[in-house]
């Protein structure tokens, strides 16, 4: 299975991360519904599911892995060890930001609210939980994960990462 990802990931790139992060982002939202709030699937909101497979397949996957790109190609230090570090503290302090801002603001326009109310409201709490979990996952993904596999590490962290933001998003943290 890993073989046939890995040769889809070599032929298209960005369309392989992009399907991957729909799904996923998907499938996270479908967890923070149905195992943490437990709403069974008569009351499951289809539409806010949609709104992240969209987000997560139309913006999380192909900018995330040109990002994992640049980073991989212009932050490049003497040692492994502070090469990692510098890629940490740059996803953190520019990537992270950036995408929390697109995602509470793409996910307000869709769902008809302001979007500057939810960044308001939400950023600060969000960028917080961002900081206790992904600068150490984004620290081993640098360390030891290859390139071409490091959307798919995130993705597949983000199953309870986006389960979170689903919650964050919906006001029902």
């Amino acid at each position: 299975m890993l073989r046939w990802y890995q040769s889809k990931l070599a032929k298209r790139p960005i369309l392989t991360a992009s399907i991957t992060s729909a799904v996923l982002f998907g499938s996270g939202d479908v967890l923070a519904q149905q195992a943490v709030d437990r709403r069974g699937l008569e009351k499951h909101d289809f539409a806010r599911t949609g709104r992240m497979a969209l987000y997560g397949g139309a913006v999380f996957g192909p900018v995330a892995t040109a990002w994992f790109g640049i980073l991989q190609r212009h932050v490049v230090l003497k040692g492994t060890a502070s090469t990692t570090v510098a890629r940490v503290a740059a996803d953190q302090m520019f990537f992270a930001p950036v995408q929390l801002t697109c995602f509470l603001s793409s996910m307000a326009i869709m769902e008809g609210l302001d979007p500057i109310e939810k960044w308001k409201n939400a950023f600060a709490p969000a960028y917080k939980a961002n900081l206790m979990v992904w600068p150490f996952v984004q620290g081993a993904n640098f360390a030891f994960v290859p390139l071409e596999l490091r959307v798919l590490v995130v993705n597949i962290v983000s199953l309870g990462w986006n389960c979170f933001l689903s919650l964050m998003n919906s006001g029902e943290e």
